[in-house]
């Protein structure tokens, strides 16, 4: 299914008359490999987490360098659990191994789609692996938002920032 997310993004992008750069290179396994890969600073990652909400499947989206806040989520959507898909969940429901997800729901997965309000506010550009651990795509951040049309709301939180000493 990996080619085929790849051409039906392509083709979506296409359609809309949307203008994206696509970049081929070694396959990237974190958020940081794949952002060296492609070029970008970590923050312009558009990282899509698929999420098992109470008894269904969400897709959820948001900036490399921040960490999810679960219980944001579970505020906002009034929900008991949550929980990450498993490896096999996520090939079983779209054919894509984790780090390939793209940051989109219908047409290209079939899933509701949010997006972190600060995906694509700091460069205005967002870029994502697109199907495959070694394709990505990169494009303006005002083009995903209006093509992907994700519910947006916080739910991410900005990592502490790396110290050399430990703080008590």
């Amino acid at each position: 299914m990996t080619d085929s997310v790849l051409i039906t993004i392509r083709q979506l992008l296409a359609e809309r008359g949307v203008a994206f750069r696509e970049k081929v290179h070694p396959p990237t396994y974190t958020s940081a490999e794949a952002a060296a890969a492609r070029g970008e600073a970590l923050e312009v990652g558009a990282k899509a987490l698929l999420l098992k909400t109470d008894e269904m499947f969400r897709l959820f989206v948001m900036p490399a360098n921040r960490r999810l806040e679960s219980a944001a989520i579970k505020r906002e959507l009034r929900l008991k659990k949550i929980r990450f898909a498993s490896a096999e969940e996520l090939y079983e429901l779209t054919g894509l191994v984790p780090g390939s997800v793209p940051p989109f729901g219908s047409p290209i997965l079939p899933f509701d789609l949010y997006a972190d309000d600060f995906v694509g506010v700091t460069s205005g550009r967002v870029a994502f692996n697109a199907g495959s651990l070694t394709n990505s795509i990169i494009m303006s951040a005002a083009d995903w938002d209006t093509v992907a049309r994700p519910k947006r709301f916080s739910f991410a939180r900005a990592t502490a920032p790396q110290s050399t000493t430990e703080e008590h």
